[in-house]
């Protein structure tokens, strides 16, 4: 039998974006393919824009994972709380919608965890065994926090209360856009106080940045007074999707030794 590729899908505000991996390169087989987000991305919407993109590559095959990445707390396949998509979303068992309606094995993670992923398995935390915690910059401020190599969920460190607001309305990078700061205004007045801050509770051995802002993270990282080291993510557009199919991978490895457990 012909093995397939296990496929990563990211679902963004305004794109819906997948691609098979190749888990020993960490990178793609294929070229991504992009379909616009629904207006009304609701998840059966949403769930109809997958199965065009799965039903896209030839290399995904009847054993091959999929691994999805939304904008949202997800425990245990239910998402809890929707940013960028439809208020529909909340308390949708998505990972039963899409494997009754895709017919594969799926997992459905928080965006930036799978983008951390990513990260620590081929980017910018490769072989770093420590406590690392990725953020990504962007419309908030994603997070995602890894112990010796082991993913700690659902992390929302951008949402802690700095200067009496929650964090990512004056630290993301869309706040520096919509006030229109410098690079030197945003990285010493919001994101000096944010990361000293997550370092005080959390005390990480690695800090990775990423989000768009992070191509041109010569301008505000250098500026940053920190003890901990803090580096720009590597994998760029690409970690959300690779991290989702590792996930993926994984998964599905697991369910089936609990189902041969199970069997025996």
């Amino acid at each position: 039998m012909s093995h397939g590729h296990p496929l990563g899908i990211d679902v963004g505000g305004s794109g819906i974006k997948g691609a098979p991996v190749d888990l020993e390169a960490g990178d793609f087989t294929m070229d991504r393919y992009k379909i616009p987000t629904p207006a009304r991305s609701t998840p059966e919407a949403v769930c109809e824009v997958i199965a065009q993109i799965v039903e896209h590559f030839d290399e995904v095959k009847a054993d091959s994972p999929i691994g999805v990445t939304v904008p949202g707390v997800v425990q245990h396949g239910v998402v809890k709380t929707a940013a960028n998509i439809d208020r529909a979303w909340v308390g949708c068992e998505i990972e039963k919608l899409l494997e009754d309606r895709l017919q594969h094995d799926v997992v459905v993670v928080n965006d930036a965890d799978a983008a951390g992923v990513g990260e620590l398995e081929f980017g910018a935390a490769r072989d770093e065994r420590g406590l690392v915690v990725l953020t990504t910059l962007g419309t908030g401020i994603g997070s995602a926090i890894f112990n010796e190599g082991v993913l700690v969920p659902n992390s929302e460190l951008g949402h802690f209360e700095l200067n009496g607001v929650d964090a990512e309305t004056i630290a993301a990078s869309s706040a520096k856009t919509r006030e229109g700061l410098s690079y030197e205004q945003w990285a010493t007045e919001r994101l000096q106080p944010y990361y000293r801050m997550l370092e005080d509770l959390l005390w990480p051995d690695l800090i990775v940045v990423g989000g768009g802002v992070s191509r041109k993270s010569e301008k505000f990282l250098p500026l940053l007074d920190l003890r901990t080291p803090i580096v720009p993510a590597q994998l760029e557009n690409k970690a959300g999707i690779i991290g989702a199919a590792v996930l993926a991978t994984r998964t599905q490895v697991r369910r089936q030794q609990l189902r041969g457990a199970t069997s025996a």
